[in-house]
């Protein structure tokens, strides 16, 4: 206890050299904990949007207009029904269920509050492709898409701006490009998906009654869809299932082997797993360049101590005059830049905390606080103080005696 007083009584001595000699840590310790912050918040929005979509997910997209000479593909663009969805649940054994559905924008109108907001047709099964919740109220049925029937979900967005209270939508009549509607459910929140944008202001309504009334569909394209959501039984089954997707669709709409085929389907799932993937490597960078840093800093205070024991020559002679050891020499120095690295830390901790707290409530990021990382930042800053401070340590406790009283 004595040698840390000592430590602590010879760095008040020199307060603004001992300032400037933890800067270097303060910045390095802030930067760790601040890029592990975002990495692991990043994977955790991640994962959030992967579970708010649903798992082991194929989308089928319509692709280019076709242009070769199959019989009746040439110079159409080939359009996915209705039919392609049953299609493909009903012969693909692995597949559980297949969502199909329609998007738009549409002006929502209740009483006199009004709000612009998605409006998505589907069928029953896009409810449980897309993970979708209902907290409040029922689903739409089978029967309902069939009819077209006048009923919609909403989800808790649009509910807040037009009721105020989600919970009082369930029962109200609104009217959606003039389309009386009536909520019967109230969908769980998802927050914002991959591209930012916020999957809870939505309106989620039969596909017959998207494509019927909202949207104005006539003809043939009231069965068209614009996208199919395939749920998949097992991830292994995933590339099969894909295969045997393009292979359905293209003999559905006779497009020969040797077009191309019009339609593309996509692992979410994956190309999620290899954007966060992607965004691991690019912070364990930013993590390094941040342990550069505290490297730099540990450097610092090395350089920093070397002139220390260089100033206090005498003060060491003397000391060692009066009984102290060289072991006792090198521990108040060891001490000494421990003591500054672990200050440094914690002040860079503290200034991390306060980064990240302006990060999370007034940018809004999507942040992870590890403690593990704040304790093993902290410790290492002990271990690089041991480290960069055990050369200039061994120095003073090195010195002869009478010489470091000599010395002017």
């Amino acid at each position: 206890m004595t040698l840390v007083s000592t430590a602590l009584t010879s760095l008040r001595r020199n307060l603004m050299r001992s300032v400037l000699t933890t800067l270097g840590i303060i910045i390095g310790i802030s930067a760790v904990i601040i890029m592990f912050a975002l990495g692991e918040g990043a994977q955790r929005q991640v994962d959030k949007q992967i579970q708010s979509l649903g798992t082991n997910l194929l989308m089928v997209h319509t692709g280019a207009i076709s242009s070769g000479g199959s019989k009746g593909a040439a110079g159409n663009v080939n359009k996915l029904t209705i039919s392609d969805a049953d299609a493909i649940k009903r012969e693909i054994p692995e597949v559980v269920a297949v969502g199909a559905h329609v998007k738009g924008q549409a002006q929502v109108v209740w009483g006199n509050q009004n709000w612009n907001t998605e409006i998505e047709g589907s069928n029953t099964d896009q409810l449980v492709a897309q993970n979708w919740r209902i907290v409040l109220g029922r689903a739409f049925s089978n029967a309902e898409v069939r009819n077209g029937a006048k009923v919609t979900l909403i989800g808790n967005t649009a509910a807040t701006e037009l009721f105020d209270d989600p919970s009082s939508a369930i029962g109200e009549t609104i009217r959606v490009n003039k389309v009386p509607l009536t909520i019967i459910g109230l969908l769980g929140e998802k927050g914002q998906d991959m591209r930012g944008s916020d999957q809870d202001d939505i309106l989620i309504m039969p596909l017959s009654t998207a494509n019927r009334r909202v949207i104005g569909f006539s003809g043939t394209d009231i069965n068209r869809v614009k996208r199919l959501t395939v749920s998949v039984d097992d991830a292994k089954n995933m590339d099969y299932v894909s295969e045997e997707i393009e292979r359905l669709l293209s003999q559905r709409h006779r497009i020969s082997a040797s077009d191309s085929s019009p339609f593309s389907v996509m692992n979410l799932s994956a190309m999620m797993q290899t954007r966060a993937q992607a965004s691991q490597v690019f912070n364990s960078l930013l993590a390094g360049v941040a342990g550069v840093s505290l490297l730099v800093g540990g450097i610092g205070v090395m350089n920093i101590m070397l002139v220390s024991v260089t100033e206090r020559t005498r003060e060491i002679g003397l000391r060692m005059a009066v009984g102290a050891t060289p072991r006792a020499i090198l521990l108040q120095f060891l001490i000494e830049s421990v003591v500054l690295c672990v200050i440094g830390a914690l002040l860079g901790l503290a200034l991390s905390l306060l980064a990240l707290m302006i990060g999370r409530y007034g940018l809004d990021w999507e942040l992870a606080l590890s403690l593990p990382i704040m304790l093993i930042s902290v410790g290492g800053t002990a271990i690089i103080g041991i480290g960069f401070g055990f050369y200039p340590a061994y120095q003073a406790s090195q010195l002869d005696p009478i010489e470091a009283l000599r010395y002017e």
